[in-house]
């Protein structure tokens, strides 16, 4: 058979064999024999409302399986799924390919699994009979959630990386921290989360000089935070933290005034209501060091992922060339401007990072001033800047505004309550290649992958996130994973409804495709 399968992102390969379907039983077991898939066959098991463990003679099993043969073709996150009336077999390069594979199982059978498990509403519960071949064309598959903006307890967070590891998406970059608010507990610095992260009053939408003037708030606890990563990882999820370094430092500094530059002409760092840039930045002095150092130093602790996002955007460099203590220090390190300040920022705590084994990524201008040596880049206003960096020999993940920025609608702002930047459709998500046309062959290997971003200046709850995310995600999910020569867009849209309509059973708020 010709057409493809019902499952999003579309696989590497798919072979319809034309036998006999699977049939969902109450009497079906998900069975495997290696402790590292113990969480995924539990998952599963619960998904589908049977058991986990051993199957008896002559009753079909969903069986799960590593097999190390695979890894060397299809990678750790490859996996070949084989289905047909005796059983399912999922076999994996690694247990994150096997949990992949059942999440194109889930994706096969009707939507109404996912609330009533094999019973689902009294209808027969069956999947075709085929074999799919599949590997990610990217290892790093990532969405990012603000949470500085406007805050999600812990139950919203989980809830967005279900949706999240049904497409395969692999990386969640956690926006912890900015002007508006701090979220995640630091034991040593109490006043980052007693005073920032509470704001009197958040900018009204359409009205940008007033604030509402309701309170907002909240910040994860390290209890919480731990939760989070696990849940995370149980899904093959790593979560990829930004604390911001040096600006977007408003809510510290609004905590604990004496780490900025205190003697800048008209120093008064204030935690934020509205969303413009603004103009505090850590100040270069050894009690600030100490300060970041600590920060870090807690923050390794909680996530045990490679990479650690600094953030480096937008950092403003008045206050450094207004402070005479800044300007002191710039001449003694010969640091000619601001723009060098930032760098020495970058380049400290990438050092600061690297002695612990972890990876400094950040936002494209921490390339300004020179690129810190082990630096990740995550390339947002212009490729270019993913060009050269990749050309240095440093990995980029590609983040662009032009495709990825989900908070830029794809109605128009009156549909959507309210907009920044341009229009973003779905087709248009679906036409991104993370690889730049102009990047040479050489450097390929150095794209890690890319990213959707939910900023949340005008997303206020849940609903509004998944309304923004739902289903551009979904197409860039289907741009990082499958091959670049299998993009269809016409054939993306056939098999999207079967996606939505999974996303109905599960409450998602997504924007209608027109």
């Amino acid at each position: 058979m010709s057409e493809s399968p019902t499952v999003i992102p579309l696989p590497v390969s798919c072979r319809f064999t034309g036998g006999a379907p699977f049939r969902l039983t109450e009497t079906t077991v998900v069975v495997h024999g290696d402790a590292a898939l113990e969480e995924t066959a539990r998952l599963l098991a619960a998904l589908l409302d049977v058991t986990a463990g051993a199957a008896a003679k002559n009753l079909p099993a969903i069986h799960l399986m590593v097999d190390p043969a695979l890894a060397g073709r299809l990678g750790l996150e490859g996996y070949v799924l084989g289905i047909s009336a005796r059983g399912v077999e999922i076999r994996g390069g690694g247990p994150a390919g096997v949990f992949y594979g059942t999440q194109s199982l889930r994706q096969l059978l009707p939507p109404d699994v996912e609330r009533f498990g094999w019973r689902a509403n009294g209808q027969d519960v069956t999947a075709p009979a085929l074999e799919i071949e599949d590997r990610p064309r990217f290892g790093w598959r990532g969405s990012l959630l603000d949470v500085s903006r406007h805050f999600s307890p812990v139950s919203e967070v989980k809830r967005y990386l279900d949706t999240m590891a049904l497409q395969k998406l692999n990386v969640f970059h956690w926006h912890l921290v900015d002007d508006q608010g701090w979220r995640i507990e630091i034991r040593k610095y109490p006043k980052l989360t007693s005073v920032g992260a509470w704001r009197a009053g958040t900018t009204r939408v359409g009205a940008e000089q007033e604030t509402d003037a309701v309170p907002h708030g909240g910040f994860y606890t390290q209890e919480e935070i731990r939760d989070v990563v696990a849940y995370a990882a149980a899904r093959f999820i790593t979560v990829v933290p930004e604390i911001e370094v040096p600006g977007h430092s408003s809510a510290a500094l609004a905590a604990y005034p004496e780490f900025g530059n205190t003697d800048a002409p008209g120093y008064a760092p204030q935690l934020r209501t509205g969303w413009s840039i603004f103009p505090e930045t850590y100040a270069p002095k050894p009690e600030t060091l100490q300060f970041l150092d600590d920060v870090f130093t807690e923050v390794l602790g909680l996530f045990p992922g490679k990479f650690i996002h600094v953030g480096g955007d937008e950092a403003m460099k008045e206050q450094w060339e207004e402070s005479p203590a800044t300007r002191a220090f710039m001449r003694a390190n010969g640091l000619k401007d601001g723009r060098e300040m930032q760098s020495w920022f970058i380049r400290r705590t990438e050092n600061f990072l690297a002695q612990r084994g972890r990876r400094l990524i950040g936002w494209d201008e921490i390339q300004e001033g020179g690129l810190a040596p082990g630096a990740a880049m995550m390339a947002w206003r212009d490729v270019k800047w993913a060009v050269e960096a990749a050309r240095l020999g440093h990995d980029v993940v590609m983040a662009p505004t032009s495709h990825t920025y989900f908070d830029y609608t794809e109605g128009t702002a009156e549909e959507e309550g309210g907009a920044i930047g341009t229009q973003t459709t779905l087709e248009k998500v679906y036409s991104f290649d993370p690889v730049p046309a102009e990047l040479e062959p050489a450097h390929h290997a150095r794209v890690l992958g890319a990213q959707g971003q939910l900023w949340r200046e005008r997303m206020p709850s849940l609903a509004v996130v998944e309304h923004r995310a739902y289903p551009r995600l979904s197409a860039l999910a289907e741009v990082v994973w499958s091959p670049a020569q299998s993009k269809n867009y016409a054939d993306f849209r056939k098999r999207l409804p079967w996606l939505l309509a999974r996303f109905d059973r599960l409450g998602v708020n997504y924007r209608r495709p027109r």
